[in-house]
């Protein structure tokens, strides 16, 4: 009897085993970035191809995986700059990301949208030290979404979407 019930524990303890490692963690260790982390992480004003933009750091978000790296974006002040209607927002990422159809590096760029629709945005990243234009994705109108924000990042496992107002789209953190 005893040599059983250590068969059931050690099967037991094997099975945990390989669920725990069998299946990823729901959001890979990634949170919300606080405030103070955002207002270390991002200029108040942001290098904008031969500018500096200012940003209004009370619409930053963020995301960090909690080791140093973060993917965060903030809007800009554009009101007298050449980037008037082209660029509203400044994104930084420390990781690759993917958007669409393209990889982002990490690093600099600035973020421009339109809309295409009643229910969809058109929305541009470009590098932010050169303006050149990187990738268009869409935005869809998003019925879950009950509260609008300038720039909102959703840590993946969660929901894995930028949000703009009440459009969002996907995004997917690369290795």
């Amino acid at each position: 009897m005893r040599m059983r019930g250590n068969r059931i524990v050690t099967a037991l303890i094997l099975t945990c085993a390989f669920v725990t490692t069998a299946q990823p963690a729901k959001n890979s260790g990634w949170r919300p970035a606080t405030e103070s982390e955002l207002k270390n992480l991002l200029p108040a004003r942001a290098p904008v191809e031969q500018e500096r933009i200012e940003t209004e750091m009370r619409t930053a978000s963020g995301i960090t995986d909690g080791h140093g790296k973060f993917i965060a974006g903030v809007v800009l002040i554009t009101a007298g700059y050449s980037a008037e209607g082209k660029y509203s927002h400044y994104f930084l990422t420390q990781v690759p990301l993917k958007i669409g159809s393209l990889e982002l590096t990490p690093g600099a760029y600035v973020i421009g949208w339109k809309h295409a629709s009643e229910d969809k945005l058109n929305v541009s990243f470009y590098e932010a030290a050169t303006g050149k234009a990187l990738v268009a994705t869409e935005a869809t109108m998003n019925p879950s979404i009950t509260r609008v924000e300038s720039f909102r990042i959703w840590p993946p496992g969660d929901r894995s979407l930028m949000q703009i107002g009440r459009f969002t789209f996907s995004y997917q953190i690369g290795e």
